[in-house]
């Protein structure tokens, strides 16, 4: 009897080889995929990305060109300032009478330090309103009714000489008894100029304020 070439023994030998082979492949493909499935899930879960509000870290000083501000102290007077209490001499004896408010007072201090080579010259900067934190401004009390209870000589604006101490600028404020959260806009003319501080071509800042 005679077999024809598909039919030999040596063909159907080469299908079983081929079938072998492939049945290999397989089985690696299976185990090469089970071991990835397990390392995978053997690994550590992917830490947790906050998704909360971003919190803003409180700013106690702020640099405007040479100018370095920093907050120094802000206290609650309560709704009286006290004839006993009077620091400035030259309106000290006409003070005959506390001055009271419905509300109350806050005295804030800011130091200004010169971090340049030069001087800068007097009325270069100062400070101005204070904010709370529904965004109410409240203007620092001036004029004849305070000075009392403000420091003579007023250095607020005065001439600052590279890394003396910061020369501290003194205010008082009449605020609403519901306000918190409170900060203060430092100001200096661009270039720290005098000239550009009356002229209205300045930079600001807000620095927080802790009240006690």
């Amino acid at each position: 009897m005679k077999f024809n070439s598909a039919g030999s023994p040596r063909s159907e030998a080469g299908q079983a080889s081929r079938l072998l082979l492939v049945l290999a492949v397989v089985v690696l493909v299976a185990i090469v995929i089970t071991y990835l499935l397990v390392k995978w899930a053997a690994q550590p879960p992917s830490p947790v990305t906050p998704t909360g509000p971003e919190v803003n870290l409180p700013v106690y000083e702020k640099q405007l060109g040479n100018i370095n501000f920093t907050f120094a102290s802000a206290i609650d007077r309560g709704n009286r300032l006290r004839t006993s209490e009077v620091v400035n001499s030259t309106y000290g004896s006409s003070a005959t009478s506390d001055l009271t408010t419905g509300e109350k007072f806050i005295q804030v201090v800011v130091g200004a330090k010169n971090i340049g080579t030069s001087n800068i010259e007097s009325g270069s900067w100062g400070i101005e309103n204070i904010i709370d934190s529904q965004n109410r401004e409240y203007v620092p009390l001036e004029g004849y009714t305070v000075s009392a209870w403000l420091p003579n000589p007023d250095l607020c604006g005065a001439l600052l000489k590279p890394a003396f101490s910061p020369t501290p600028c003194t205010r008082i404020y009449e605020v609403s008894k519901e306000s918190t959260g409170f900060r203060i806009r430092v100001k200096t003319g661009k270039d720290n100029t005098s000239q550009n501080f009356t002229s209205d071509k300045v930079d600001t800042a807000l620095i927080d304020l802790i009240v006690k």
